[in-house]
């Protein structure tokens, strides 16, 4: 701050970033007292974003973040960058044994690996300035696997930003960012100024996204889940790897990329996993029963979920594993969150959105998910929600459904309903002709399997 008085704020926000990640991970001690600490400040100035901080708060902040710090690990947070290193290095070595990273490696059978390694990096920064962002992209839709670019960014912030769901993001396609303004209720004046897609702010780097869109498909012949940072006006990619997406994505990418000769047919066989064929059998709403609908958020993950209210992860495990069902509220997942999803019929966030964890995790389940819906209130400690314009007050234990296809919160249970197997035929496509014939199959081995029990 002394060498450039004019990044004293950049320098401030990746400090407080640092000692909340570091308690988190490091030390293991949360976050949530950080969080508390910095909404404080934000309900004091009636700030809505992070980025609004100025860099007097953000001294305050970095104080308090501290003593946070000292109060809960009882140590000095260090100084030294060689033991701050070796620390971060050692806690992802841990990282292979705790309980979410056993759970993950059994639910995606993942075995015979001895470990894990770690990768140190240069840092790049998206909260540098007003010319610096970070997001992440898919290079088709993971909802429907339609060819277009989906994705979502955020203008001076950081990678946790967007995944986390901390922020609501902004599209990085001018189409995709005026279809999310008009479905909810932005002008056209009111999203360019505050709203803009990636394509608007900054041209040149999105070009140049598309670019290595197109060339890491070829690459890779499959659907790529992007992670790139802006700073200070220049693109860097920061990973990828093949995309997370619903069974329904999964079919329509695999027949048309062997349209599109990227891949063989048996090579588009081999792309389904049998184990999502089963979140085709999943149930919808009935099309008859009167709803009330009481929030709207982001269709981050289709499908229909029923299920009482519960508010953090070990509760949906423990109801679930007491027969019912349940719909999982947060404010935004995390990692930690990943057995409570698994145990829920449905997640629903107040943060977040098409990219973020939630969405993410949820679409790779077949789990149905609604994100960013803003206008829900959380509090933890007396376990309720509030929604905006609602008279209600509802309480752990209380019945919601949620509607991840067209993103609605619908009070009460509405009546489920079996998939239905002939609606494919109507339009047949090879993507449906596939999707009708695993079905067909899946219900045959049912059938032969129930007879076999009888």
């Amino acid at each position: 701050i002394k060498r450039s008085p004019s990044s004293a704020r950049f320098v401030l926000d990746s400090y407080r970033r640092f000692i909340t990640m570091y308690a988190d991970v490091v030390m293991q001690v949360g976050r949530e007292a950080f969080e508390h600490a910095l909404q404080a400040i934000k309900d004091k100035n009636n700030y809505k974003y992070d980025s609004q901080l100025s860099v007097a708060d953000l001294k305050s902040l970095c104080q308090q973040f501290i003593g946070i710090y000292e109060g809960l690990t009882k140590a000095s947070f260090p100084q030294d960058p060689t033991e701050q290193l070796y620390s971060a290095i050692n806690a992802v070595f841990r990282s292979w044994s705790n309980p979410r990273a056993v759970k993950y490696r059994q639910m995606y059978h993942i075995t015979g690996l001895i470990g894990t390694a770690v990768n140190i990096q240069a840092m790049v920064f998206g909260n540098l300035d007003e010319r610096s962002a970070t997001g992440v992209a898919f290079s088709r839709s993971p909802s429907d696997g339609e060819n277009y670019f989906f994705g979502e960014y955020l203008i001076n912030a950081q990678g946790e930003d967007v995944v986390a769901g901390i922020r609501t993001p902004q599209q990085i396609g001018a189409e995709l960012s005026r279809r999310w303004a008009k479905d909810h209720g932005v002008t056209e004046a009111d999203r360019v100024a505050n709203f803009p897609s990636m394509e608007e702010s900054m041209p040149d780097n999105y070009r140049m996204l598309c670019d290595i869109r197109q060339r890491l498909e070829q690459h890779y012949r499959d659907m790529q889940d992007i992670e790139f940072t802006v700073e200070g006006g220049r693109l860097w990619m920061l990973q990828c790897r093949n995309a997370k997406r619903t069974i329904r994505a999964a079919v329509k990418c695999a027949v048309d990329m062997v349209r599109e000769g990227l891949i063989s047919k048996e090579d588009a066989v081999l792309r389904i996993d049998p184990v999502q064929v089963d979140h085709l059998l999943h149930k919808s709403f009935n099309p008859k029963a009167k709803i009330v609908s009481i929030a709207k958020g982001l269709a981050a993950s289709p499908g229909a979920a029923v299920g009482q209210i519960v508010f953090t992860a070990d509760d949906a495990q423990t109801w679930k594993a007491a027969g019912k069902k349940v719909i999982m509220v947060r404010t935004e997942t995390s990692p930690e969150d990943l057995a409570g999803m698994a145990a829920a019929e449905g997640i629903l966030t107040v943060r977040g959105g098409m990219t973020s964890h939630a969405a993410v995790v949820a679409r790779g389940m077949g789990k149905t998910c609604v994100s960013g819906c803003g206008s829900i209130a959380i509090n933890n400690a007396k376990k309720t929600m509030v929604v905006e314009g609602v008279h209600k007050v509802y309480k752990e234990g209380d019945w919601i459904s949620i509607n991840g296809t067209l993103g609605l919160v619908i009070d009460g249970q509405v009546p489920l309903v079996p998939v239905s197997y002939t609606h494919l035929r109507a339009h047949e496509t090879p993507e449906h002709l596939v999707c009708r014939l695993l079905l067909e199959k899946k219900k045959k081995c049912h059938d032969t399997n129930t007879k076999i029990t009888s």
